[in-house]
């Protein structure tokens, strides 16, 4: 069948609009979210539909009225560029309509670990750890952050400072105990709203 003849999706078969880079939610789970997480996710997409979108789509444009499409790179690499803007548009218009904020600083004080708890632990050979309990969409391994539905986070969740608690890994279980839970101070700027 000539090229011509095929509708642009044929080309991209994985684009049902999830971005494979972010694990999926749990079925039947909330998509919990602390307020920063959420409002990043929330300027990224405005960042996308305001600016990059325009910009792409004029250059699209601007390309194929050059002629030829077949062999344009400024045309073939536009449309990709444009379907993967707006996969992502899709996806994280998805996931903010099913967001749940939750405010950390709501447990302030609390020596208890639920979602956004700052969590220091000691394992069995010594080894002291740092978490900070996130949302699936917002969370950084680099900046010490895990996914409260990550093995480590649905260990600690629930649990209190002084706990021993035992971790599932590939290698086996591991004791771990909770040395300190701490959390946000409540921002004066969150309760006048």
């Amino acid at each position: 069948m000539s090229k011509a003849f095929t509708r642009e999706s044929d080309a991209d078969p994985q684009d049902d609009g999830e971005d494979p880079s972010l694990p999926p939610l749990p079925a039947g789970a909330r998509n919990y979210m602390t307020p920063k997480g959420y409002a990043d996710l929330r300027a990224e997409l405005f960042t996308l539909i305001d600016d990059e979108r325009p910009k792409v789509v004029e250059i699209v444009h601007w390309a194929a009225s050059n002629g030829d499409r077949s062999e344009n790179g400024d045309y073939l690499y536009g449309k990709k560029r444009l379907r993967e803007i707006d996969r992502r548009i899709r996806f994280l218009t998805k996931r903010l309509e099913i967001a749940e904020v939750t405010d950390p600083s709501a447990h302030h004080g609390k020596d208890q670990i639920f979602f956004g708890a700052t969590v220091t632990y000691v394992e069995e050979n010594g080894d002291e750890r740092t978490v900070t309990i996130r949302g699936i969409d917002e969370a950084d391994s680099l900046k010490g952050e895990v996914s409260w539905v990550s093995p480590i986070a649905r260990t600690l969740l629930k649990s209190s400072t002084g706990d021993v608690l035992k971790l599932v890994t590939p290698q086996g279980w591991r004791e771990i105990e909770v040395l300190s839970v701490s959390y946000p101070k409540p921002s004066t700027e969150a309760k006048s709203d």
